[in-house]
């Protein structure tokens, strides 16, 4: 069973009114929902940025640390070796 599909006549000036009013709507949720996202990539990103600084800074005191010790580790091993051994 077919049926019809029903057909209303709209005068044009309120036709184009509401299309307007639409396309404003839809305008200010656009650039709500752009806010909403852009907010949200500045989060993550400062917490990316958080991150690779920690990383960077372990990575540093991680190099600082065997440069100072380097020397220091022959003569822990000379020391060790001469109570283990008796040498």
């Amino acid at each position: 069973m077919a049926e019809k599909v029903p057909t209303v006549i709209v005068n044009q000036e309120d036709y184009k009114e509401i299309i307007l009013k639409l396309n404003e709507i839809e305008e200010k949720i656009e650039f709500t929902n752009s806010e909403i996202h852009q907010r949200y990539g500045k989060k993550l990103g400062r917490d990316i940025g958080i991150l690779y600084g920690i990383c960077t800074a372990l990575m540093v005191v991680v190099v600082y640390l065997l440069l100072m010790l380097s020397p220091l580790v022959s003569v822990i091993q000379k020391t060790l070796s001469m109570l283990i051994f008796g040498k």
